[in-house]
């Protein structure tokens, strides 16, 4: 077992890059403002799900324009069968306002900028940074990072902001952007939360089993 976390972090990095070099963000989108709005109906959300939705979503609506302009009923409708359809709904209009009224209707690339839009916090906007934009400005910590995070022991946090806190001092910046879909891959694929098949685990031999 390595004690040391940061050892830790970089033997989990070394190993996950090499059983996943395929590893991407699962969300589909063709632009910053598609990879915007799916990821903010991506929460409480499977991303399979939200590809679904989004299959239809983006031929319909094209441009923050098309988002802030049409009604709160319609849109809602649009993506009814994602959960918290009606607060996501809102949030995409208030965001793609904010998008025409402050930033030319563009997605902005800094972190400061993103957190002013409606329905976005760290989350999204490291999701939109690191994968629309390529910009390392944090660690994206959802459940599955959260979780496998404190499976493996590199933090004791149950909150996210703390819980990327974490990760940052552990994880090198040039793997902030990755780090988390190589976790995410191997969650949903051995690192179950239920039943966890421990036997195929490429971390196996340096995991705490922190169950």
């Amino acid at each position: 077992m390595i004690e040391d976390k940061t050892e830790r972090a970089a033997e989990i990095i070394k190993r996950l890059k090499k059983a996943y070099p395929d590893a991407h963000c699962a969300l589909n989108h063709s632009n910053p403002l598609e990879l915007l709005v799916a990821t903010i109906l991506s929460a409480q959300c499977t991303d399979e799900r939200v590809n679904i939705v989004t299959a239809e979503l983006f031929r319909k609506y094209r441009t923050a324009q098309d988002f802030a302009e049409v009604s709160q009923e319609e849109l809602a409708k649009d993506i009814n069968s994602c959960n918290f359809f009606n607060n996501k709904a809102r949030a995409i209009r208030g965001a793609a306002r904010k998008l025409l009224d402050d930033f030319g209707g563009e997605v902005p690339k800094t972190m400061d900028k993103l957190l002013t839009l409606n329905g976005v916090a760290r989350k999204t906007a490291n999701v939109v940074l690191g994968n629309a934009f390529g910009v390392a400005s944090g660690v994206v910590v959802d459940t599955h990072v959260a979780r496998l995070s404190s499976r493996l022991g590199l933090t004791d946090e149950t909150d996210a902001v703390k819980i990327e806190k974490d990760l940052q001092e552990l994880v090198p910046k040039k793997h902030w952007v990755m780090f988390p879909h190589w976790l995410i891959t191997h969650g949903r694929s051995v690192c179950k939360a239920r039943n966890p098949k421990c036997g195929e685990c490429v971390l196996e031999s340096i995991c705490p089993k922190r169950f």
